[in-house]
């Protein structure tokens, strides 16, 4: 058996196969994270496998620490591969760079079977403009795939460093059917003599991936539709080498609206829009975002938004992912992820809002866990957190004009009212909870003549300071005590005298 029929032999067949595939280039952005939350849904609704394969031949922009992204942005995503270069896997390395030698050896193999050449062309030398259906196309064009083997032997043996570039037929087209586009055709003529092997021997991505793809068993191969127009390259390498081609799926792009223009664009790092990691520095779950994002371009059966992973596992299906661009929308997703803390345990929110509860709350006298429930239904990202409970640390500095509430029917007469006729009410309250405080301050606005919020509205601009608060009067005094609910109120008393 050689070395090639080696490598058939160890392919695992028989079960859909699908991978991750990205370049250590910095952060995760959201077009990837689709890219992989997808591929794992389609193996996982298919009972497949679902493999972590980096690829990190492109040296030079390679970024110290994006592996490490990509493993912890996978992990909290809970998106956990079966193969990969830290589980292993029986097709491994799962990691390009530690596949080297197997690139040469398959170009050389690529080469016998007429499908490629070895091109000594300087940088530059050999490339042309051609006119194919009026389209204006660069390609390159050169006589080294005529040479012999004694002329290859000479310039090799003379020190000529050479390339390894792919023999596109001169005519005919390549078909191929997308799953989500459907049957494209691409004439011959407008593809390119593309670099397979560099003069470094590192192989360029339109052949590593071709190679990994088949040698890994890759059944479906999902991807961004920026690689349509690749796809018959690399379906005349597959039929080059008589392997079976792959299922493709092809994604629309990942668009956002341009805040300055107001127009459409691809999202874009450089332009400041959100990364995965960003958008989790922003005080939003993890969950919440891969929800989003599944719904970025794919629309279940049904109006139902709302789906945990293995729900998405469970309805995921090919034929709902649209070919038209999907807009992200900071809004909607701020709503999904407001929806997602509401529907949270009173544990589990606790959980992920104490380390910005305690960044604001150094009081040992506060209770977190009863602000955490005061604000669970209030809050839309968790980094909203700081701004809503700061004034139970310390009391801001704040306008009068507070009190004034068309709604409430409350002025800064009534309210002065108000606040002197509750310190000594207040004052004589033995039991301090919510409820005792609601009955005691409902019982004073019976005994004044008033409506209740003509007691209640003062009460809460005076003991927080702001117009919006993540709880009513009586639950704010409860959470900062007596001794220190009726200071505030005698110091807004003072204010407003």
């Amino acid at each position: 058996m050689d070395f090639f029929e080696e490598m058939e032999q160890r392919i695992p067949k028989g079960t859909v196969r699908t991978r991750f595939a990205p370049s250590p280039t910095g952060y995760m952005h959201i077009g990837n994270l689709r890219t992989a939350l997808y591929t794992y849904l389609i193996a996982k609704h298919l009972g497949g496998t679902f493999i972590l394969r980096i690829e990190d031949t492109d040296q030079e922009r390679f970024v110290e620490g994006a592996t490490d992204i990509i493993y912890k942005t996978m992990k909290t995503c809970r998106l956990t591969h079966d193969e990969g270069p830290d589980v292993g896997g029986p097709v491994g390395p799962y990691i390009q760079t530690e596949r080297r030698a197997l690139y040469g050896k398959y170009a050389e193999l690529l080469i016998e079977k007429g499908g490629a050449y070895r091109c000594f062309c300087k940088p530059g030398e050999g490339e042309i403009s051609e006119t194919v259906d009026g389209k204006t196309i660069k390609k390159h064009q050169c006589q080294c795939s005529a040479l012999s083997q004694t002329a290859i032997a000479q310039k090799r043996s003379a020190g000529e460093t050479c390339v390894i570039r792919q023999k596109i037929p001169a005519g005919g087209v390549t078909s191929f059917t997308d799953a989500i586009y459907g049957e494209i055709t691409v004439p011959n003529a407008e593809l390119d003599d593309n670099v397979l092997i560099k003069t470094d021997g590192l192989p360029t991505y339109n052949f590593a991936n071709v190679i990994d793809d088949h040698l890994m068993g890759i059944t479906h191969v999902v991807r961004g539709s920026e690689y349509l127009s690749s796809t018959p390259k690399y379906n005349l390498l597959y039929s080059a080498f008589g392997w079976e081609i792959p299922n493709y799926v092809h994604c629309s792009s990942v668009m956002t609206i341009d805040p300055a223009s107001g127009a459409t664009r691809k999202m874009s790092k450089r332009h400041g829009d959100p990364s995965f990691e960003d958008l989790i520095a922003l005080g939003y779950l993890p969950e919440a975002v891969l929800n989003y994002v599944a719904l970025c371009g794919w629309s279940p059966k049904g109006e139902r938004e709302i789906y945990s992973l293995p729900e998405l596992v469970e309805h995921f299906d090919v034929s709902g992912i649209s070919k038209s661009p999907a807009v992200f929308d900071l809004k909607k997703l701020t709503w999904m992820n407001a929806e997602y803390i509401k529907a949270m345990s009173p544990e589990a929110f606790f959980a992920v809002a104490a380390p910005y509860l305690s960044l604001v709350i150094t009081n040992p006298a506060l209770d977190l866990k009863a602000i955490a429930a005061l604000c669970q239904n209030r809050c839309e990202v968790l980094t909203d957190l700081a701004e809503r409970i700061d004034f139970l640390q310390a009391m801001p500095d704040y306008d009068n004009a507070l009190y004034v509430h068309k709604k409430m029917k409350t002025t800064l007469e009534n309210s002065l009212s108000a606040l002197q006729a509750a310190v000594p009410v207040l004052d004589a309250m033995t039991a301090w909870d919510n409820d005792s405080l609601y009955a005691a301050l409902m019982q004073l606005a019976a005994d004044l003549g008033v409506k209740n919020g003509i007691v209640l509205w003062p009460i809460r601009v005076a003991v927080s300071g702001k117009a919006s608060t993540p709880g009513g009067a009586t639950e704010l005094c409860a959470l900062l005590g007596k001794t220190e609910s009726i200071r505030r109120i005698k110091l807004a008393i003072e204010k407003l005298q």
